[in-house]
């Protein structure tokens, strides 16, 4: 049901990510935890207790279901009731430093058959930016690597994956966006407007976000990973990692997903920061310079926006 080629782009990411933080923090190995619930299968990769990386994971899964979970059948009602595979691999980061990023990948293929018969396909995917202490240089090269990603499929898949992301990484109950966006794709296939194709088209575009990640976030850690700080900025960090925490158990699709389908949940948890807080009712001064940055903005062009 799943074609092998996006079995093995989706093991390779996997092994790229993998080498690349072990390159950016070597003070700690990963450990890797290879997962089986026949036919279903996965590899998670964790590194904990860095210098630079506090935590980094990485997740493949392939996980086989015999009905659609909730999350997903209220957009897709054809498939309610029928078997599906859905393969991906999940990558968040928590660094030590304050100065550093937050930041999280997905890319993901979903397979199934409508009772009729017919072939049912879509990619889904994206990378966005958590900063606590935003500096303008980086996101703007981080969103230029994101165009880049985007640019060989047309002019207006990076404005429509901005804008995507823009409006999934919100919070509304806090009336905040979580972090300064970068790309959000979801339910991409042959249907798609304006950034839609056939299978292959489609795929590359998936693999081309997955081969961008790390030349978008690498040169930020290495700016950014010797930065002084201090208490105070370790405990705005922490705060901030609340809001990220509440996005990812209230919020996320792709976490309701794994819940409702009886998923792995030591992997489908892996992206929540290893320590996080809750001060009650507490504003600190750079909290507003923060949520400013977080308004969503065009990052590559007018700089007076």
């Amino acid at each position: 049901m799943i074609p092998p080629a996006v079995i093995e782009y989706l093991r390779g990411l996997q092994a790229k990510l993998r080498a690349g933080f072990e390159a950016l923090d070597p003070s700690v190995p990963f450990v890797v935890d290879p997962w089986s619930r026949p036919p279903s299968e996965g590899t998670t990769i964790v590194l904990d207790g860095g210098a630079v990386l506090e935590r980094a994971g990485v997740g493949l899964s392939i996980f086989h279901g015999n009905a659609l979970p909730e999350s997903a059948s209220a957009r897709h009602p054809e498939l309610v009731g029928r078997p599906f595979v859905a393969a991906g691999v999940s990558c968040v980061v928590h660094p030590r430093n304050p100065y550093v990023p937050t930041t999280h990948m997905n890319v993901r293929g979903f397979f199934s058959e409508t009772k009729a018969g017919e072939a049912v396909w879509w990619f889904g995917g994206g990378f966005d930016l958590t900063p606590y202490f935003p500096i303008e240089a980086d996101i703007r090269a981080w969103h230029r690597t994101a165009k880049a990603a985007c640019d060989p499929f047309g002019a207006l898949v990076y404005p429509t994956l901005k804008a995507a992301c823009d409006e999934y990484f919100y919070l509304p109950h806090r009336k905040e966006h979580r972090g300064v966006g970068g790309l959000f794709f979801d339910d991409l296939n042959a249907s798609s407007q304006t950034i839609g194709g056939d299978f292959q088209h489609c795929f590359s575009l998936m693999q081309s976000v997955g081969d961008h990640f790390l030349a978008a976030y690498r040169p930020i850690v290495i700016a950014r990973k010797g930065t002084a700080y201090g208490d105070r900025e370790r405990a705005f960090q922490l705060h901030r990692r609340g809001r990220y925490a509440e996005f990812n158990l209230v919020w996320d699709r792709g976490t309701k997903f794994g819940l409702q389908s009886g998923g792995r949940i030591e992997s489908i948890l892996l992206s929540m920061p290893p320590l996080a807080g809750w001060r009650y009712d507490w504003h600190p001064p750079e909290e507003a310079a923060l949520l400013d940055a977080l308004r969503p903005r065009d990052w590559i062009g007018d700089r007076s926006e």
